[in-house]
């Protein structure tokens, strides 16, 4: 089995993992993973999680044509925006989590940092996660918004919609969208609950001992 098609099959198993957890649902998320040759397997507009078929998902060259498979997810902006943004990105993955979406909707949201210091792996995986308005989905302007940002952020979360993640392969992708829904998950199981966060001192002893990024 060449890398290509090794890849297709991963993504296809991680995407039902996802949706058989109910992290997402339907017809709903999306995942493009970089190629050894540069270019980008998309999952197909319009596809499940549920059932994804290797052969069906959209296969782009390092130029950006698309050369076999059905038509991309129309989110296709916004992980371009990862790849062109964010030095070795491998891998990006959007879904529409329930907590993490919920926690979007709360007016208290930080939209600079939107999980709440809990436990330290969010932050470890993660880094700052930003929280950008809500924008109609398929807007190419999800994608300029993420490329403002710089290549600063490894994560976004997209308000009323969901989390959008970059990592350097699939399976790191994948964890850290995981990790980003199980925090918002605790933030909210604890909402109201004065919990004890974790100090700033606390904060920044992770982000040094695992040099995470922390942008300002």
């Amino acid at each position: 089995m060449s890398t290509d098609a090794s890849l297709r099959e991963s993504i296809c198993i991680f995407a039902h993992s996802l949706h058989a957890r109910g992290l997402t649902h339907g017809s709903t998320g999306n995942i493009s993973a970089r190629t050894g040759t540069g270019g980008l397997i998309v999952t197909p507009t319009g596809s499940s999680f549920r059932d994804l078929d290797p052969a069906n998902l959209a296969i782009f060259d390092a130029n950006g044509n698309q050369i076999s498979g059905d038509k991309p997810t129309k989110e296709l902006p916004l992980h371009r925006a990862f790849y062109d943004t964010r030095h070795g990105s491998g891998a990006v993955v959007h879904l529409h989590s329930s907590h993490s979406v919920a926690l979007s909707m709360m007016p208290d949201a930080d939209e600079n940092n939107f999980l709440p210091p809990l436990t330290p792996y969010p932050i470890m995986l993660l880094g700052k996660v930003k929280l950008l308005p809500f924008f109609v989905p398929g807007d190419p302007s999800i994608g300029d918004a993420i490329r403002g940002l710089a290549g600063k952020r490894s994560a976004v979360m997209l308000a009323n919609h969901g989390p959008v993640v970059s990592g350097k392969d699939l399976r790191a992708a994948v964890n850290a969208i995981e990790e980003l829904e199980a925090g918002a998950k605790l933030a909210l199981l604890t909402r109201g609950l004065n919990p004890r966060r974790l100090t700033s001192s606390d904060v920044q002893k992770i982000v040094k001992t695992f040099d995470v990024e922390w942008p300002d």
